[in-house]
């Protein structure tokens, strides 16, 4: 179902799915990677419902912004780096306070998952969001700021990488791995051998990692069903 929902001035879009349940269940907000708001990220948040939460997948380009195309990577990568964080970080804030207040939901515990780009925010989300019980970051880039925003993050997270990553050296995963035990928040950090970028995005059959894949889903399920409260 798509949805409108206020953000600031403006008004974004989004695609809800709910799940077949008479009582309120707990919500994830799903973060697209830098190609838009696709029919991958409409299977997620079918997903997510089929196993018993309300998904909102908003949609961060509802203001007409064009990431490129895969045939000029150094645009799409300078499109993303470019993407205003604090504008990125009040939708998803938008999104998180809309998910809440449907009567399907009904103020039940919200949790946000991302990604690649939307992996990112979702590590930024869990610092800068409020009202938001956990995280789920599927190789999320973590460069600055996201790395150091990770120290003062809200709630429980779970990062999801690939070994073979190209986009993420696994010396920042190592790095977040090393300085996660001294924050405040839990952060659990798996790493899958032989799995790259994109290893659960079954559209890309060249990324793909079944095995990855779905151990990755399991865990974050397990995630949610922990700190959403049972669906």
């Amino acid at each position: 179902m798509r949805v409108e929902l206020p953000s600031g001035r403006d008004t974004i879009a989004g695609e809800l799915l709910l799940p077949r349940s008479a009582t309120p269940s707990p919500g994830v907000v799903i973060v697209h990677d830098v190609w838009g708001l696709s029919d991958v990220y409409r299977g997620v948040a079918q997903r997510f419902a089929n196993a018993g939460f309300a998904a909102l997948a908003p949609d961060l380009y509802a203001r007409g912004e064009k990431p490129g195309t895969p045939a000029d990577m150094p645009a799409v990568m300078r499109f993303m780096h470019a993407l205003p964080d604090g504008r990125v970080l009040a939708d998803l804030q938008a999104s998180l306070d809309y998910l809440r207040a449907r009567p399907e939901v009904a103020g039940r515990a919200v949790g946000l998952t991302g990604f690649c780009m939307g992996g990112k925010y979702a590590f930024l989300a869990a610092s800068h969001c409020r009202d938001l019980a956990a995280v789920v970051a599927w190789y999320g880039m973590l460069r600055a700021p996201a790395l150091d925003a990770l120290q003062r993050a809200r709630c429980p997270v779970l990062g999801l990488f690939g070994a073979e990553d190209a986009l993420i050296p696994q010396s920042d995963v190592e790095e977040l791995r090393r300085r996660a035990g001294a924050w405040r928040a839990p952060i659990e950090v798996v790493v899958y051998p032989g799995a790259g970028h994109a290893f659960a995005n079954e559209s890309r059959p060249e990324a793909y990692r079944e095995a990855a894949a779905s151990d990755g889903w399991r865990r974050a399920l397990e995630h949610f069903a922990k700190h959403l409260g049972a669906r």
